[in-house]
């Protein structure tokens, strides 16, 4: 493990503390921030990808969200002490940086690089989907098969996958300001169309269609866990906005918890009225579950064609957070000297990293327009799953590194809840299958081999301090 390690009071001096920090604005307050929060988890793994967990776990498909959830809650405790207590836009890279070091770091901001990438991506695949399905409710055509799918797929290039990347980035090059007035109003368009569909499912409902409850056994609903895990990805980009947010100190560790609570009974209702209304069967391996389950209920199209626009709406907004999280991370990383300094340029006109941005959303329309994606969900989850791992750890070390550091939130039930935390994330891992292990091996290994060829030789602490044991922060507030 790298000595070097970077205390919490040198990671807020570096990025500004609570003032304006390198170039950056605080804009955002709470509703903002929790708004911005509903969008980067809310998308494609309820609109898409409920399907793939009712396949695994049946009508239990319930108690699988509710496991991802119980994972997420005791890791959303600790994100939000750290997120509090050291607001930068480093999030889960920074605070591994603060307790196990550059290296962990760096293999950090790496598996975020793979979370956020893949899930870009595969959100902008499935946006495409329903782009195709509000078109024919619209209009009774569909886009040409060979724009909607890349070549594996029978197609030549998800052409809508790479526009509604594009039009992310054009707005988060704008202003930040800008691009959570944007999230906000699409997060409470998404949750209003899930009530409704919650209602018409409901209205629907029939007890028979939950019997067998647990058909697969618990192993189907471990699976399905790890399934529905993707569909809270996202909620860690809340503390990437820790120096673009007004009192961070407070709102960071209040947004969390608030969107980790609505996310989950919003799962939770979505997933009961679907399978209360069609059955599991019906709605397992349909790739736009959600309309399917309104045009049977009610007859008609209409309400399909609803669903799929704030399915548009709702995976357009993720699409625009993630992307915002991941610029910042390597804004952070560059900030550090760990990726080239071009990530840390901030416009002084938009406050926001240009050139960053776009290279990001560049990057990530290649596999959204070529690529098959489904081969590597279970690699993002399980990378996912390990940088929430780490989180959980740096929370014990820091309490104990640094004891007198500042804490606006601080984990309940400590050192309970951040080990039953660790103890959830491994439990789903496993749930990922041992070819997921292996792939993450060689994926572990390759950022490994990144950082020393490149990443250990350009840190700033390097240059500041050539002995690795020198650059060890002293412990102590």
């Amino acid at each position: 493990m790298s000595s070097r390690i970077k205390s919490p009071q040198q990671l807020l001096a570096e990025s500004g503390a609570d003032l304006e920090g390198h170039g950056l604005r605080r804009t955002m307050g709470l509703f903002q921030l929790v708004c911005f929060g509903v969008g980067a988890i809310v998308g494609t793994g309820i609109f898409v990808g409920l399907s793939g967990s009712v396949a695994e776990a049946g009508p239990a498909v319930v108690l699988s969200f509710v496991l991802a959830a119980i994972t997420c809650v005791f890791t959303a405790f600790s994100f939000a002490e750290l997120g509090g207590a050291i607001p930068v836009s480093g999030s889960s890279y920074s605070f591994a940086y603060a307790s196990l070091g550059e290296r962990a770091a760096f293999l950090v901001g790496w598996c975020l690089l793979l979370e956020y990438g893949v899930s870009v991506s595969a959100v902008a695949v499935g946006w495409s989907q329903y782009v195709d399905e509000l078109l024919e409710s619209l209009t009774g055509l569909r886009l040409p098969a060979a724009l909607t799918a890349g070549p594996a797929e029978g197609g030549v290039v998800n052409l809508p996958a790479v526009v509604v990347i594009a039009l992310a980035a054009g707005l988060l090059v704008r202003g930040v300001r800008e691009s959570a007035r944007a999230t906000a109003a699409m997060a409470v368009l998404k949750i209003g169309i899930l009530l409704v569909f919650c209602a018409v499912g409901f209205s629907a409902f029939r007890a028979g269609h939950l019997s067998p409850f647990a058909g697969h056994g618990v192993a189907g609903i471990t699976a399905g866990a790890s399934v529905a895990f993707f569909s809270y990805i996202g909620f860690d980009a809340i503390t990437t906005a820790g120096e673009e947010v007004r009192d961070p100190r407070r709102n960071v560790p209040l947004a969390i918890l608030i969107c980790i609570g609505i996310v989950t009974l919003l799962y939770g209702a979505v997933a009961l009225s679907a399978i209360g209304a069609l059955g599991a069967d019906a709605v397992a391996g349909q790739p736009a579950a959600l309309s399917l389950v309104v045009d049977r209920v009610t007859g008609s199209s209409t309400g399909g064609g609803i669903i799929a626009f704030g399915a548009v709406v709702a995976i357009a907004s993720v699409v625009l957070a993630v992307m915002y999280g991941q610029t910042r991370i390597l804004l952070s990383m560059s900030r550090d000297g760990l990726v080239p300094r071009v990530f840390e340029r901030v416009s002084p006109r938009s406050a926001t990293p240009v050139a960053n941005t776009w290279i990001v959303a560049a990057v990530f329309a290649v596999p959204a327009a070529f690529a098959p994606l489904d081969v590597v969900v279970d690699l993002t989850t399980i990378g996912t799953l390990a940088v929430m791992a780490v989180v959980n750890l740096a929370v014990i070390v820091l309490r104990r590194r640094h004891p007198g550091l500042k804490r606006s939130f601080r984990v309940p039930l400590f050192p309970l809840s951040p080990l039953l935390g660790i103890g959830f994330c491994l439990y789903l891992m496993v749930g990922t299958g041992w070819t997921t292990w292996v792939q993450f091996a060689v994926f572990l290994a390759a950022g490994a081999l990144l950082y020393a060829v490149y990443g250990r030789r350009h840190s700033r602490l390097a240059v500041t301090a050539p002995g690795d044991g020198a650059a060890r922060a002293p412990r102590g507030a």
